[in-house]
């Protein structure tokens, strides 16, 4: 086993992040894995130096279109690496866990509670 990223990008407040962060060690519990930590980038991306916001933006402009009128409030643009010690295999089914969880497949339209996009 490994130390792999889950790396998501997502347009939240501190309410939103803690969410994903809970939708996570989720997903882990109960699996061959451990999380070891996690960063988050609301500036610079830290392995490239990238502009948090040229890479994510998108995620504004979805959360805009989807509630058209409202205040953002305090949400920011922000790239959250959680590190999870597990196999390949494993982290795969965490990550699919995750995002099935973030935002559930269905044929009506709908609003994500964090807009997000997964690296």
């Amino acid at each position: 086993m490994r130390t792999r990223d889950l790396r998501f990008g997502l347009y939240a407040d501190g309410e939103g992040l803690a969410w994903v962060r809970e939708l996570v060690a989720a997903a882990v519990d109960g699996r061959r894995a451990r999380i070891t930590g996690e960063t988050h980038s609301t500036d610079t991306l830290p392995h490239s130096g990238m502009p948090t916001a040229e890479l994510y933006d998108h995620l504004a402009e979805q959360w805009a279109l989807e509630h058209p009128g409202q205040n953002s409030g305090a949400r920011q643009l922000i790239e959250l690496r959680v590190h999870v010690k597990c196999s390949l295999r494993t982290w795969r089914a965490v990550r699919k866990t995750v995002i099935a969880a973030m935002c559930p497949a269905g044929t009506t339209p709908h609003a994500c509670r964090v807009p997000w996009m997964a690296g």
